[in-house]
C-alpha cells in the first residue's frame, strides 16, 4: 500500500503533499464506505427479487401470501436468519413453513454469491487499470511524499 501511495503522491509538490496525502486517504474511506454500501443494496435488492419471485411461483403458498410477502419485501427486506424466519411463520400450516424456509435458504444464498461479485469486479477492474499503469513512465517520487509516507 505504500508503494501505491508513494505513486500516487510522487508528482505532488513538497508544500502540497501533505494535503495530497489527506485528500488521497479521505478518497481511499469513501472508496471503501460506497463499496461497501453498494454491495449491500445490491444483496438487499437481490434477495427481494429472488425471494418474491420463488415465492410466487411456489404451488404451496397460497396467493393471498405471495401477494403479502411482495409488498413485505418491497417496504423492508433485510437478511433473516431461518430461526428468525421460523418464528414469524410459526402460525402457518408445514408446508407453507417449509416452502417459505426453503425459498429463504435459496434467496439468501443468491444474494450473498451476487452482493460477492461486486468487490471481485472491482478487483478486476483494479488488475486491469494494473497493467494501464505499467505502460506509464515512472514519476519522479518527491522528497516531501517520502518523509509524509514514512518511505
Amino acid at each position: 500500500m505504500s508503494q501505491l501511495n508513494n505513486y500516487t503522491l510522487s508528482p505532488i509538490s513538497e508544500e502540497r503533499v501533505s494535503e495530497a496525502a489527506g485528500v488521497n486517504s479521505a478518497g481511499g474511506s469513501f472508496g471503501l464506505s460506497f463499496g461497501l454500501a453498494f454491495a449491500g443494496a445490491i444483496m438487499l435488492a437481490t434477495l427481494s427479487i429472488s425471494f418474491t419471485h420463488k415465492a410466487e411461483s411456489s404451488s404451496v403458498i397460497p396467493e393471498a401470501q405471495q401477494e403479502q410477502i411482495a409488498d413485505a419485501l418491497e417496504e423492508d427486506a433485510q437478511v433473516m436468519s431461518n430461526t428468525q424466519l421460523q418464528e414469524i411463520v410459526k402460525n402457518e400450516p408445514v408446508d407453507v413453513q417449509n416452502a417459505v424456509i426453503d425459498i429463504n435458504t435459496d434467496a439468501r444464498h443468491l444474494a450473498l454469491q451476487v452482493a460477492l461479485l461486486i468487490p471481485l469486479l472491482a478487483a478486476l477492474a483494479g488488475l486491469l487499470n494494473s497493467f494501464r499503469m505499467l505502460r506509464l513512465p515512472e514519476p519522479e517520487p518527491s522528497g516531501a511524499a517520502e518523509g509524509v509516507l514514512g518511505g
